[in-house]
Parts: structure tokens; sequence; C-alpha cells
């Protein structure tokens, strides 16, 4: 061995302390860098949908209830569904959370994309002039029709219906109108029927159901229309539910109605999904027109594969951590023991292993050189042709190695006793 290497053999049996105490330290100092860099994001990026639209509102309330838990959320408007999907799917947006409509994309076209679930019902809204009395899908031939901005669910969801009936060139005209002007030109007699995506308690919604000048249309056949778009519900507008007092809308009427579903990138932090999926129970698991108590959020991904994270919120709930400690101390407590475990897993092993090896190093070293001494020993006894000078010089060596030897305290009396074997076996020499 090197002079080199000896040098630091010796150092390290010298302050195998120092070294245990410097490797924990280390070993804490990687894993609280590590620790910072795996912490959720401070800010959330959530598109919603255009100003005044169901989207934007339920944004609002998803904002409020994560700013309890000190995280900031920014909530960016858009055309609709397919917009918010564009903004997904570009990393160079931000965007990492967007409320998407049933229907609008599968798996295969987005696969750095997952669901955290279903949250409500949006039902297809097709609204139109009063004196058109029992209006259809198929009744909407030659007329002014609104079917929603473009990039919305709306429109999408719009056409493909028109166009599955043969109506698409029908119509006498399609326009692209947010669902508040869409209202004021039915209302204003400027188009006859506007196509509108949106929850029950949508002010747009609210605003012309209750209103003698717009009728609601019946959608017949709904059962088909289930059967060949499964991301489709039905549901039932009541009569009187609009006004009672005015009996709107005077019969029930049937519905199709896509799902919202809340979509994240799959890279988002699984504690901040864990956050998201703790609002939407807060915000949707209430009675509602089309559904009971507890109905939503659902473990439904329409189009999209439920994340890991929310797939195991739906069936055990909320970690205990997160159920105990505000948002932000459960995901540091949590990060920290998922780094600490292994590192003292590690570090208590070799906390044990360290001192029995360093014992083991120091008896070795006194070892050797009793062994070395037996040796001497027994060829003295041997009275055999061994040189008494070879003997003596050898026996010289052995001393000096000896009275070299630096040991702990607790290893003084092996050297002390060492040495007195020394003496003995010196005396053995003289007598021969």
């Amino acid at each position: 061995m090197s002079l080199r290497g000896m040098a630091v053999r010796e150092l390290l049996r010298a302050n195998w302390h120092v070294v245990t105490i410097a490797t924990t330290a280390s070993a804490i100092f990687c894993a609280a860098i590590l620790l910072l860099q795996t912490m959720p994001p401070r800010t959330i990026v959530m598109a919603t949908g255009p100003e005044g639209g169901a989207y934007q509102e339920v944004g609002k309330q998803y904002k409020v209830a994560l700013q309890r838990s000190g995280e900031h959320i920014r909530l960016v408007t858009s055309a609709g569904s397919l917009e918010n999907l564009a903004l997904l799917l570009d990393p160079r947006s931000g965007v990492n959370v967007a409320l998407i409509q049933g229907g609008t994309i599968g798996k295969e076209e987005a696969p750095e994309l997952e669901s955290l679930g279903t949250l409500f019902y949006e039902p297809l809204w097709i609204f139109h002039r009063s004196e058109w009395r029992g209006l259809t899908l198929e009744s909407v031939r030659g007329r002014r029709v609104s079917i929603g901005p473009a990039g919305s669910g709306t429109s999408t969801l719009s056409l493909e219906l028109l166009k599955r009936n043969g109506l698409d060139k029908q119509v006498g005209e399609l326009l692209a109108l947010q669902p508040q002007v869409a209202a004021e030109k039915l209302l204003a007699g400027e188009i006859d029927v506007a196509f509108i995506i949106a929850s029950w308690d949508a002010p747009t919604v609210q605003r012309l159901i209750a209103d003698e000048r717009v009728g609601l249309a019946d959608v017949s056949r709904a059962d088909a229309y289930i059967a060949l778009y499964p991301f489709l519900s039905k549901v039932i507008v009541p009569a009187g539910v609009g006004d009672l007092a005015k009996h709107l809308p005077p019969k029930d009427v049937t519905l199709l109605a896509p799902i919202a579903s809340l979509v994240v990138r799959k890279d988002l932090h699984p504690a901040i999904q864990y956050l998201l999926l703790n609002t939407a129970v807060q915000t949707h698991s209430g009675v509602g027109i089309f559904q009971r108590a507890g109905h939503f959020p659902t473990a439904e991904g329409v189009g999209l594969p439920l994340s890991d994270v929310a797939f195991q919120f739906y069936k055990s709930g909320q970690p205990f951590l997160q159920n105990t400690l505000p948002f932000w101390m459960a995901s540091l407590v949590g990060r920290l023991l998922i780094l600490l475990i292994p590192v003292f897993g590690v570090l208590y092993p070799m906390a044990r292993l360290l001192p029995a090896l360093y014992n083991w190093l120091m008896r070795s070293r006194i070892s050797r050189l009793y062994v070395e001494l037996k040796f001497l020993e027994n060829e003295i006894s041997a009275n055999g042709h061994a040189d008494r000078h070879d003997l003596a010089v050898r026996l010289n060596k052995l001393e000096k190695e000896t009275n070299a030897l630096k040991v702990p305290i607790a290893y003084v009396t092996m050297m002390y006793l060492l040495r007195e074997q020394v003496a003995i076996v010196r005396d053995q020499l003289k007598r021969r």
C-alpha cells in the first residue's frame, strides 16, 4: 500500500466519528436540496372559459378555495374547451389545469394529459323564439343560428350534431356568438336559435329560461345520440322550473349534456392534484337540478385516463397528512418522510457498523503483533538452530512497533499487556 493510502487509512481510523457526522450532515444537506426542488409550485395556472361563462365562474370559486390553502391560482380566460386544450398541450403557455368539456379530445391525441374526474353536467340548451312552438333540432333549417364562439366546446358539439342530421348546409346563417351576445340578439329577434352549453346556474341560462319571449327545444331521440356519443348524458328540465308563476318551461324538456372534466398535465405535482381534488369535492358535491348530493365529482376520465393520484383519492380519500395538516405543512412533512426514510435507512446501519468496524480494526492492529510475538516465543521455546541474534533483532523490531502503537484509551489495556508479554519473551530469549 502507498504512503498516501496508509495515511488516509490512519486518518479514517483516528477520526471515524468525525467521518460519520460529516457523512450524515452531507446526506441531510443533499436531502434538503432535493426537498426544495420537489416541493409543489406556489402558483397554479388554470384555463377557464369566456368572460361571464360557467367555466370562469367555476374558476373563481376554485381561486377563493385554493387561496385559503395558501396556493395562488391565476385564471386564464379563453374561448372554451378547444383553446383550453391547446393551452394545456403547449408547455410554454404555463397552463397546467383546465376545465374541458367531455368528448373534446381522446387519450391518443393528448398522452401528456390526465383527468381528475368529472365535475358537473353541461346541458346543450337550444333556445329559440317562443312563437315557434315545438322547435326540435331538425327544425333549424333556414334559421339564423348561433353555435357559440370558434374554439369552444359548444361550437364543436353543435356542428357535429347538425352534420349528423345533415343540417349543417341547410341552416340559414351560422353565427359564432358568445352566450351573452347570443342571448341579447335572441331576445331582440335578430337571431332565431341559440345553441348554448352551460350549467343550470349560468346567468345566461337563468335569464333565457325565465323569459316568455324564449322557448327551449326538446331533443327527440336522445337515447340514439347517447349511443352514438358515449360522452353525452340525458337530463330532464322539469316543467315550471324556470318560473313557476309563468309555468316556464311549459313542459318537461329533454336535453343532451356533456360532462365537464378537470384536466391536468401529467407532470403536475401530486400534492397540487390532491388540493384540486379536495377543492372539487367542496365545490361540486352539493345537490343540483340534475344530480343528487355527492354525485360529483366522479372517478371518470371522459376521453382521458384518470390520473393515479385521482384514482387513489376516489378509492381511499385524502392522505392522512393532507387531512390533518395545512396544505404546505403537509406537503413539506410528506416530502421529508419520503426523502429522509431512505437516508436514515442507510445511516442507521452505518452508525451501527462503523463502531464495530473500528473496534475490529483497533483489535486487529494489536492482535497482529500478538501473533508475531507468539511465533517468536515458539521459536525460542523450540531450542532449535535459530540464530539468537536474528531473534533478538526481530524482537526489538516488534517492541519498537509496540511502543509506537497509538490507540484510543479504550484499547490501552491491550497495549500494556502486549508490552508485558514482549518483556516476558525477552527474558526467555536471555535465558536461552
